[in-house]
Order: C-alpha cells, then sequence, then structure tokens
C-alpha cells in the first residue's frame, strides 16, 4: 500500500464487500490491524464442476502485518462471518474474541478438523467493552436470525465507527435479543465518524418483518396440511426458526426429526448456550423410523439447493433413509439467496416430480429476513446520526442503494466501494486511497487455491 501512515484509520474489506458471503474486513489504526468476521461463501455450478465446494477471501494482503494484528473479533456465528476460520486462521494465529453462543459454535466446527485445542478462542460477555490495541471496542447486542448477534461499536483516538455486523430491528425476536437501542443512542451521543453496514436488504421497501409473524404462519400451515409428511427446508443456524417450527409441530400433533448434520450442530450450540430450553427432544434415526410418517415434521439443510445437503439428496432419491411420497409436502422456510436460484430451481423441480406439494414464503408468512430493510436502515441512520457512510455486506447493486438511501438520510459523504479498497477514513472526507489485491480462495480436496482470473 502506499500513500498513508500508521496513524491513518483506515477500512479495508477483504470479502463481502460487492457479494453475499464470505466476510473479511480490516480495520487499521496506530499501526495495528483489527480483524472483523473470517468467512466463507458456497459454490456456484461451475466451481461444483472443478470438485470446489467452499470458498474463502484471499487475505495475502494481511498475511504481511501479521505481527500488528490484534486480533479476530466474531459478530456472529453464521458461517459467512466465521466458517474460513478453520482454513486461514495458521496464517495469523492469534487470538479470536468471540461471544459464548459463537465461540461454543465455533470451537464445536473446530473439534471436527483437529483445531479446537490450537486456536485460541477468548469468550467475551453479551454488552462488553474490550481493548485490543488501540481499539477500544463494545458489543452491542443486535437482533439477527441467529443467538448472540452483535455491532461493534469502535472507538479510536481518530474517531468513532459503527460496524453493524448483520441485524435488523424486531419487536419479537423470540429467541435472539432486541436491537440494544439504548446502548446504540449512547455511542452516538460520543460522536461516529462512520456507520459501516449491512446492505442486504437496502432495495427492499418497509421493514423485514417479525419472527413471531414466521412462527404463527408455520403454525397455521402445519395445522392445514393433514395428510403427508411435511419436510422443511430452512437455514440450520436460525435457531429461533428451528424452535418455531418445533412448536408448529407440536401444536399440530407431529414429531420432529432432524436432517443434516449442521442442525445437529447447532441445536446442540444452543442447548448447550441456554436456549431452545422448552423444545422436546427430536427424533433420533431409530425413533424416526419406528412412527409413520404422516406424523412427522423433518427439517431438512439443503434449503440453497447444496449438493450433499439433506433435502437435495432427498429430491435426488439418494438420501440414505429418508424418502418423499406422492402427497407430501415441502415448506421452504427460507429466502433465495441471489447466485442460488438456478439450483433451487432445480430441487424444486425434482420435488415435483416425485409428487410433492410445495410451500414456499411467497405464498404464506413462513419466512422473515435477518436484514434490514430501508426503513430501517432509515432508522438506524436517524439514531446513530453517522457522519459517513461505508456500505458493506451486499453485491454491488445492494451497495449502490444503501449508499443512495444514506445520502438521502443527511450523511455527508457515502462511498460505494468494493472488496480491496483501502478506505482513510480521518479525513475531512473519506476516501480511497489505494486498492490491493484481493481475491478467493477456492477449498480443492482438502487445500485451498487461488480462484482468481486475473
Amino acid at each position: 500500500m502506499s500513500d498513508y501512515n500508521k496513524d491513518d484509520l483506515l477500512f479495508v474489506p477483504l470479502g463481502g464487500t460487492g457479494e453475499i458471503g464470505m466476510n473479511l474486513n480490516l480495520y487499521h489504526y496506530q499501526g495495528k490491524w483489527l480483524i472483523v468476521d473470517m468467512g466463507v461463501m458456497f459454490n456456484d455450478e461451475e466451481l461444483s464442476k472443478m470438485g470446489i465446494d467452499v470458498i474463502a477471501p484471499d487475505p495475502s494482503f494481511i498475511e504481511k502485518y501479521v505481527d500488528d494484528v490484534v486480533g479476530i473479533v466474531l459478530t456472529h456465528g453464521h458461517e459467512d462471518h466465521i466458517g474460513a476460520i478453520q482454513y486461514l486462521w495458521d496464517r495469523f494465529q492469534c487470538t479470536v474474541y468471540a461471544t459464548r453462543f459463537t465461540g461454543i459454535l465455533l470451537f464445536e466446527k473446530l473439534k471436527e478438523v483437529g483445531l479446537a485445542r490450537k486456536v485460541p478462542i477468548h469468550t467475551i460477555p453479551l454488552s462488553t467493552r474490550f481493548s485490543l490495541g488501540p481499539f477500544d471496542i463494545e458489543y452491542v447486542s443486535i437482533t439477527h436470525s441467529i443467538p448472540e448477534a452483535n455491532a461493534l461499536a469502535i472507538r479510536t483516538e481518530a474517531g468513532n465507527i459503527l460496524h453493524t455486523g448483520d441485524w435488523k430491528f424486531d419487536p419479537s425476536p423470540l429467541i435472539c435479543d432486541e436491537t440494544d437501542t439504548s446502548s446504540l443512542k449512547r455511542f452516538a451521543d460520543e460522536g461516529v465518524l462512520a456507520l459501516v453496514g449491512d446492505s442486504t436488504n437496502a432495495m427492499v421497501e418497509g421493514t423485514s418483518g417479525s419472527e413471531l409473524t414466521a412462527r404463527e404462519g408455520l403454525t397455521e400451515l402445519f395445522q392445514g396440511l393433514k395428510k403427508g409428511c411435511i419436510f422443511v427446508g430452512c437455514f440450520a443456524s436460525n435457531i429461533a426458526r428451528l424452535e418455531s417450527i418445533a412448536i408448529a409441530a407440536h401444536e399440530s400433533g407431529r414429531a420432529v426429526y432432524l436432517a443434516g448434520r449442521s442442525l445437529h450442530r447447532y441445536t446442540m450450540v444452543a442447548k448447550k448456550s441456554g436456549y431452545m430450553k422448552n423444545i422436546p427432544n427430536f427424533l433420533n434415526d431409530r425413533e424416526i423410523k419406528k412412527i409413520p410418517m404422516d406424523n412427522t415434521v423433518i427439517i431438512c439443510t439443503g434449503s440453497q439447493g447444496e449438493n450433499r445437503a439433506a433435502l437435495s439428496r432427498i429430491a435426488a432419491d439418494k438420501h440414505h433413509f429418508l424418502s418423499l411420497k406422492k402427497g407430501d409436502h415441502v415448506v421452504f422456510s427460507s429466502r433465495e439467496i441471489p447466485g442460488n436460484e438456478e439450483r433451487i430451481q432445480e430441487m424444486k423441480n425434482q420435488l415435483l416430480a416425485l409428487g410433492a406439494n410445495i410451500h414456499t414464503a411467497e405464498e404464506y408468512n413462513i419466512h422473515v429476513s435477518g436484514h434490514p430493510a430501508r426503513e430501517e436502515l432509515a432508522t438506524m441512520y436517524e439514531m446513530i446520526k453517522p457522519r459517513f457512510a461505508i456500505p458493506t455486506h451486499g453485491e454491488s447493486d445492494h451497495l449502490k442503494a444503501h449508499k443512495e438511501l444514506a445520502e438521502d438520510c443527511g450523511v455527508e459523504s457515502a462511498l460505494h466501494i468494493k472488496n480491496g479498497d483501502v478506505v482513510k477514513l480521518n479525513d475531512e472526507f473519506p476516501r480511497v486511497i489505494d486498492e490491493i489485491e484481493s481475491g478467493r480462495l477456492g477449498l480443492d480436496k482438502g487445500f485451498l487455491r487461488s480462484l482468481r482470473t486475473s
């Protein structure tokens, strides 16, 4: 890099800015670097044909400054924020900071690859303030589709930054905390130089909706499905949704089975962290085979059409013991992540060919997003009153829409940036002062290799 010095307050995204997923963000001040999140994204069809299932951001740039990295701070436990740690941590070998739920989840993931005792995970209590080098960081609880999601209130001598992470406003989140608006307002009163924020739903009018609405919609739908097994595709990490499905199943007289390893991991971590306390035990492999399928709800991984996930294998009639018969129901309690539309539709076509009845959020109130729509973004800007806005976490059109909204909300300057842009924040106006190499790494037969095309 050029044209900067150790006292520059810099923001450098290496992943997640210009795409959905693969979040890896850097902050620099006083010669030190803070890493926020280290996630993956999943493949597209072309990469799948090459044998690549997982894609991680290329951290080559920050490896040059490894001795100056003060730590990796995790905002929450989604794969696109923590999933690359098992592949990239050896390059940094620094402490990882997370709240209890995220820390336990990461430990369980690392245990599967033999790294659990190697990676130091420091548990930070919710709503705690701590310092890493020149960065004074406060975890601020926010609502998202996973427990213990956090915004980061980052204080430096050069100015304060709100790194929102993934968030929303929800008056009835059911299992997650409501967004801590009192702490956000207190931080705003100190003066906020820049808001670095979630852009996923910046093109969606209104609000994202409440998880309570999804629970009520699932309950109503299940009670109307008198015959046939109900298969539900959802995100394994959405603990509130898993609880809602379990409650809706119980109220319609059905028992629940989990199909997919990640579902078992997330529910185990949730219960270990004190969540899902009053949910009846899920059926095990032996029990599911002994009761009529018409009396069951089967929660499946694979709502995005992932090749090896349970729902995809059921659709292809390749699951080792679960099968779908004519008249069964498949409920999609999830959204289509951009880029996955084609393979999701292919899976739906397979399900229809088997005789399934498909139910989606387009017809029923069975899913709400975990990301803020435009009205929520505007409320956040009104509350925080940052001087500058740096839209992240979204594809280019999402970032553009977020930039324009921030400008309409009165920020002095908003930037539309991309991965690899080096943004100087402590100046009269934020500006891109350099562009460093950024790219992607694909996991191929256990090894990461560059996916750079140039």
